[in-house]
Formats: structure tokens, sequence, C-alpha cells
């Protein structure tokens, strides 16, 4: 932490500025109030919400699970995809200032509309089983058009929240850099803070109190979010956009493509065009061997062009080495992105189906006659996720480190393989459990659940080992994940590798949702019935689980091949991990 004098110290930027260009003034924790404010009254207003949309949907809207659980996949995998237009467009034309403004705005109109058809008894339907009734089709479309809203506001909000605050804060000073760590230290507290409240408090509102106070709750803490980040406006750093790094690696492909026919030197790393720009924040880059087919765009030609600064006049025919390892890296992450797809499948059950679950187990809290709202158990994920990091960073890593002399006592792939593993186990516990509740449930119920089936005499807190589970494979792949996209992605990438955490889980959602599908569909035809079937004691979602743990299997295969391919950047000829990137002084434009 910095020091008393440090926090109320008002940085200026150490470098020159142009006539043209005013001096930088960094406000440093002076504004970091407000920015967490901010991100902390957002994720309270949301997270909530959208962990109990599915009951929501279930019980005031009168969806079929099926219906519901593929509606909030894809809602859910539309709004982690649309970081990625929210990255490219923030980067190349709006700065992070106006994609947050106009995001934040747009998660509270999304609320609010959600708020409206909770409260407004015309909004929602009490049963819509004639198809195409045009009532029912008025009231879905304000449902999505509210959905929407909220998927607008977190294409904006995910990929540029943590950079925004980084911002504010001068990075060639130490109570600068010390300031940084402070921000994302309360960052993460805050959003364990506000997943914490929002599964248990506001997920109790809405389903034991009023959906309409439920949801108004929310709404008004948007605004709150909206307030506490205009309140800072005149005093943010606001960087300007300074283009896309997707354009430059668009560049290279063509490029490449376009000198396709050209025959590569014996030593590239000597012959190749290799011009660095000094404004540059991404750190200088070895060659490699991989992909040498994208070497191509950096071969220079007759008619090849170069200017006065050493850079080449036509970008889209002549790149720099430098530019095509930028790609390169891109490259090579995407297959070890693309593991993450089955991976958080496992997860999007215990966010989904164990809610169902719940439902239709004994959630009555021991020695009292309150009921746990269903939605409430994701909490031990949370739980799971939050006790288990300390005690891997403080006890495990230290003792691993002097085994391994790796800094962070394992490899990132490693931390990510052993959290797949971990979801594995998770999803065959998660059949065990489905398989003694619904047992129970056909041979002693306790109850009736109104839409389903028989409640099972089973404690719902049989799910917590599972779901507490899925929170501790959390913390070894996710933030293995997060630590993979920030180390390996160049410099100037890094929003769009955090975006990339995110477009995974889009990828996740969707292929949730069609297996599901695929799975409702084949096995209604089964002589032992539908595994996914309304009342889960007529269907069998242990044997989906059993399935979803199979997947994980061969998908686990999957990321230990692409695991011994894989080259770390700037460790082509080691075996270290952790790589300590040459540090380069970065160049801020300020609007």
């Amino acid at each position: 932490m910095a020091s008393k004098q440090e926090t109320m110290e008002v940085e200026k930027s150490e470098k020159a500025t142009t006539p043209h260009e005013p001096e930088v003034i960094y406000r440093g924790v002076k504004v970091m109030p407000l920015i967490i404010g901010n991100e902390t009254f957002e994720k309270l207003g949301t997270l909530g919400t959208s962990h109990n949309l599915l009951v929501y949907l279930t019980t005031v809207f009168n969806m079929k699970s099926i219906t519901a659980t593929t509606l909030v996949n894809i809602f859910n995998g539309t709004t982690n995809l649309a970081t990625i237009l929210g990255a490219f467009l923030c980067d190349t034309y709006f700065g992070r200032y106006k994609t947050l403004g106009f995001a934040s705005v747009a998660s509270f109109l999304g609320m609010l509309v959600l708020t409206l058809t909770a409260a407004i008894t015309k909004l929602h339907p009490p049963h819509c089983k004639t198809v195409g009734n045009e009532k029912c089709s008025g009231q879905m479309t304000f449902l999505l058009t509210g959905l929407g809203f909220l998927v607008v506001g977190a294409g904006g909000i995910r990929p540029c929240n943590l950079a925004f605050g980084a911002d504010q804060f001068n990075p060639n000073t130490e109570s600068g850099k010390k300031g940084v760590n402070s921000f994302f230290n309360w960052y993460y507290f805050t959003f364990t803070f506000a997943m914490m409240i929002s599964m248990t408090v506001i997920v109790y509102v809405q389903t034991d109190v009023s959906w309409a106070w439920g949801l108004a709750i929310p709404a008004f803490l948007m605004i709150l979010s909206c307030a506490f980040f205009f309140a800072g406006s005149r005093v943010y750093v606001k960087v300007k956009p300074d283009g896309s790094p997707l354009a430059s690696a668009a560049r290279v492909v063509v490029a490449a493509v376009k000198k396709r026919r050209l025959m590569l030197p014996d030593q590239p790393w000597l012959k190749l065009f290799n011009n660095t720009q000094t404004t540059s924040v991404n750190s200088n880059l070895l060659h490699t061997d991989q992909f040498r087919f994208l070497d191509k765009a950096a071969i220079i030609e007759s008619e090849d062009e170069i200017k006065s600064d050493g850079s080449s006049a036509r970008p889209w025919r002549l790149c720099s080495m430098q530019q095509v390892e930028e790609v390169k890296c891109l490259a090579r992450v995407i297959p070890i992105w693309a593991s993450a797809f089955i991976y958080n499948v496992a997860n999007t059950q215990q966010q989904t189906y164990v809610v169902f679950q719940a439902l239709q187990s004994d959630r009555i809290l021991p020695n009292t006659t309150f009921p746990i709202p269903a939605a409430s158990y994701a909490v031990f994920t949370m739980l799971g996720l939050t006790i288990w990091i300390p005690i891997y960073d403080r006890l495990i890593v230290p003792t691993l480190r002097r085994f391994t002399r790796k800094d962070g006592g394992i490899t990132i792939l490693q931390r990510i393989g052993f959290g797949m593993i971990l979801a594995i186990v998770t999803m065959l516990i998660s059949g065990v459990v489905e398989e003694k509740r619904r047992s129970l449930a056909l041979a002693k119920p306790l109850g009736i659940e109104p839409r389903r089936g028989a409640i099972s005499p089973l404690s719902g807190f049989w799910l917590v080992p599972q779901l507490t589970l899925i929170g501790v494979s959390e913390a070894f792949s996710i933030v293995g994940y997060v630590e993979f996209y920030y180390k390996q992605f160049p410099e100037n990438m890094r929003s769009i590798g955090g975006s990339f955490l995110f477009v995974g889980f889009a990828m996740s959602s969707y292929l949730s949702g069609f297996l599901i599908s695929i799975v409702h569909r084949i096995t209604s035809g089964l002589s032992m019935g539908d595994w996914l079937a309304e009342d889960l004691n007529k269907g069998r979602l242990d044997l989906f689980y059993y399935l979803v743990a199979a997947m994980g299997v061969v998908n686990f295969g999957y990321f230990l091949t692409c695991s011994n391919w894989y080259k770390y950047k700037e460790s082509f000829s080691t075996e270290v991990v952790d790589v300590d990137m040459k540090p380069k002084q970065s160049e801020k434009h300020v609007v």
C-alpha cells in the first residue's frame, strides 16, 4: 500500500509534453473510490439478477426449463461475446472513458426494463401455451430488449474497467506502481463482496419477497454506479484510442498471402525487415520457427518502399518481423484458448441445472423454517474460490517453489490443466449426488415443487461439495487463463486478451445450449425417457453429468497435446514460464 503522503499525491507525467498535447495529471488513488464505487454498484446491480435469471424465466415468465436454460445460455454467451466488439470499438474509436460511460447507462436501461417486466402484470404472461400468441410475443420482445441493453453494457464494461482504473496511475513513479497494485487488490475484493451480496441478499429479495422489488434494487444500484463514474469526469486520465492491434494482425496475414510464392531466407532473423517503433509499448520479441508462413510478410522486395523513419510505406504489403511475431503470439494462444470451451461447460452446469436440483431438494436451513433460495447455493462456488486462492498463494506456491524453482510454483499451463482435472471430478460427484437425490425423491418424497415434481428429502447441502470443488477448479484454471492471456499476448493486445476470457465463456455457453438441445432431442425417444425432463425425477440428469465428464476427459487430452506444442513468449529455448518481460516506457496520448 502507498503511504498516506503518496496516496494524497497528485502525480504529473514525467514525459515531456508537446504544445499540442497537454500535460498528463494522474489523480491516482484520489479517483480510485469513484472507479471502485462504480464497479461495486454495477456488479451488485447485475450479478444477482443474472444468476437468478433462470428462476425468473421459469416462475414469472412461465417458461419450460429447457427453453429457459437455452435462453440463459444464449444470453450469457452473447454477453461474453460482446466483449470482443467492445474492446475493438474502445481501442479503435471511443477510448475507455466513453465506452464505460455508454455501457453503464445501457446496463441501467437493461435493469429498468427487467424491473418493468416484473412490476407491470401486462408485461409478463401468466402462461404462453399458444404458439404465436401476439400478446406473449410482445412481452417476450420487451424482455429481450432489456436483455439486449444488458449485453451492450457488459460488452463495454468487462474489457475496459480494469484498464481504465490502471490508466489513472502514473506508471513511471513508485507511488503510481504501488497504486496500481492497490487498485487491483481492492477491485477483486469488491468484486467478491458484490458477488456474495448479490447471490444472497438480492436473490433472497427476488425469490422470497418480490420480484419487482428484487429487480428495482439492482436498477437503483446501477443509477448509483453511473453517478460514481460520471462524478470524476473532469479529473480522469482519458487515454486516446490508438487504433486496434487487430488491424496490424490483419496486415501481416494479407502481406503473407500476397508473398506466399516467395522463398524464405536461410537466416530470417538476420535478413527479414525488422523495424521497431520506439513509441511501441511492446517488448522486443525473438524470432520463432512456428508459423513460418507468416514470415513472408517481412520479406523485402524491390517494389517495397521504406519511409525515412524506417517504417514500411505500404504496411499491407511489408510488415516488420516484430509485427509478425506479435501475430504468432496470437496464433499460439488460440489452440489453448479453445480448450476452455469444453472446460467451461462443466462450470455452466453448476450455474444452471444445479438450481433445478436445489428446487427439488430439501432447502430448509437446519433447525429453522427458512428456505435457502435455490440460486443462492452458487455462493459456495465463490467461497471455494476466495478461500482457496490465499491458501494456494501463501502456503502451496512457496512450498512448490522450493522444489520446482519456478516463481509460480508450477507453470501456467500446469495450473490450468490441474483445474481441468478438478472439473472432471466435479461432474462425477455431481452425477453421484443427483442419482441419490432422484432415488430418494421417488422413494420418500418430502413434498411437491410447483411446476416440477416431488421434492427429495436429501438436503440441498449435498450440492455444496460439487459447487465448492468447481470454485477451486476455477481458482486454478480461470485464474490461470487470465494470467496466461496477460503474459502471452503482446502488450498492446492485452485488452483483446482480456476479452478472450469472456469470448471463451461465450463459446462455452453456446456449446452448452447446443449440447442440452441435442441431448433433449435424442433422449426424448429413448425407453428410459428424456434425460433432461422438466421434472428431474423423471429424467436422468446424472447421465448427462457423466457425459460432460467424458467430454472433459477428451478435452484434457487435447489440452495436453497443445501444451506440449506451445512455446512461451520470450522463452523459446528454456523451460521458464513466468517471463520477466523487458519493461518499456509506455506512452499515453490524452484526449
